[in-house]
């Protein structure tokens, strides 16, 4: 059972990397992302959010200032696109588990599983996507920009996120990691 769901995982990733248009929108705000970005209101915010996030996360990442780097970066990504914090580590949870080294078998990279591509189409080839910071830039902006296009519709946007637009397995599984990061 468990290498059929595994197999039909790859065939709806790889199909809709095959078929996967390219936004001129989306290809935009990636550009602009770049030009841009911290999110905290004062230090004690910051050392009481961290603090739990980074209790939370350190069986995923046990380098301690590469899991307060992810940490400080996601929630400043969160906040740039206005998108909630706790959903960009639900996604992050599901796509990688927090290894900003994992590729997926499509080819999807980093924290957030990018898709290489982006970096061609927004004219930055040389972009690392195992750095956190591009990565989580990427990523955020990709979903803040298929959470537009779906009208707010963020189960359609997650799926769109992955690649499995239509379906829901996708993001109910973003929605249950999701809640392992709620305050």
């Amino acid at each position: 059972m468990r290498i059929l769901a595994v197999l039909l995982l790859l065939l709806s990733t790889s199909a809709w990397s095959a078929s996967q248009e390219v936004d001129p929108e989306l290809r935009e705000a990636l550009k602009q992302a770049f030009a841009q970005s911290s999110s905290f209101s004062d230090r004690f915010e910051a050392e009481v959010w961290l603090t739990d996030m980074s209790g939370r996360t350190q069986r995923y990442v046990k380098d301690d200032l590469e899991r307060i780097e992810i940490l400080r970066t996601v929630h400043a990504e969160a906040a740039r696109v206005d998108l909630p914090v706790d959903l960009i580590l639900g996604v992050i949870h599901t796509e990688s588990l927090f290894n900003r080294f994992a590729v997926s078998v499509v080819g999807a990279q980093g924290l957030m599983q990018v898709m290489p591509f982006w970096k061609k189409e927004i004219g930055r080839e040389d972009d690392n996507l195992t750095n956190i910071h591009t990565n989580l830039r990427y990523g955020s902006t990709i979903l803040k920009h298929y959470l537009k296009r779906s009208k707010g519709n963020l189960t359609e946007a997650l799926a769109r996120y992955n690649g499995s637009y239509g379906k829901t397995w996708y993001p109910e599984k973003v929605y249950r990691n999701q809640k392992r990061y709620k305050d």
